[in-house]
């Protein structure tokens, strides 16, 4: 299903989802997400890119994270429909077995674990739907958490919602309710890659290496 083109489609990225599922380990990751948005659907006006993600600390073992995921970010504010909405990484305490220990010994280990992207981005799609601000909908993820905000916004507001998926597995809760789905090739990421320098208004800066 594509919008007609008096109609207005605003799409929602679960940032770590669409990195995880599709862009991790490839030579894709310098992304324009208005490119990718557009090439996977040619003939939608797209009206708006939310991109829901959080910042990341550098306690996960890459000190180099941080940086790069922070000119990834600078990248996206060159990009006039893209916004980014921020969750938040929470560490705490979690119980463990000490491998090799007999009796069995434990250790409180820091568990660190993204919060709030998925609850921000169902909040997003439903204020945004009730506000009347698209006639369609296009989730970016292939979280099962975002069934309910899905089938509100189909059965409450009657409007249609597509999932793009970034994994090759479909979630059959999001099935039940979304207009259509479909998968994400190396074609349309191939094609939606960002120069290798961009100009911002703090300077001009460069795609991170090994990206």
């Amino acid at each position: 299903m594509s919008a007609k083109p008096s109609q207005t489609t605003y799409v929602y990225v679960d940032g770590f989802n669409l990195y995880y599922g599709a862009l991790r380990g490839t030579r894709y990751k310098w992304l324009d997400l208005a490119k990718f948005c557009q090439s996977l659907l040619p003939s939608d006006n797209i009206g708006a890119i939310k991109y829901f993600t959080a910042k990341l600390s550098g306690r996960r073992g890459d000190p180099g994270e941080p940086i790069r995921q922070q000119l990834y970010l600078r990248a996206l504010g060159t990009l006039s429909q893209v916004s980014v909405i921020y969750g938040q990484f929470l560490t705490h305490s979690v119980p463990m077995p000490i491998s090799g220990s007999n009796p069995t010994k434990w250790a409180k280990v820091d568990k660190t674990e993204e919060k709030g992207s998925d609850v921000n981005l169902a909040a997003h799609l439903l204020h945004d739907g009730f506000k009347k601000l698209y006639d369609i909908a296009v989730i970016i993820s292939n979280d099962s958490d975002l069934r309910e905000p899905v089938r509100m916004v189909r059965e409450v507001l009657g409007l249609p919602v597509g999932i793009i998926n970034p994994h090759q597995s479909h979630s059959k809760e999001l099935q039940e309710y979304a207009t259509f789905v479909r998968r994400i090739r190396d074609r349309h990421l191939a094609a939606s890659q960002l120069p290798l320098t961009l100009t911002d208004a703090q300077g001009t800066f460069s795609k991170p290496k090994g990206w």
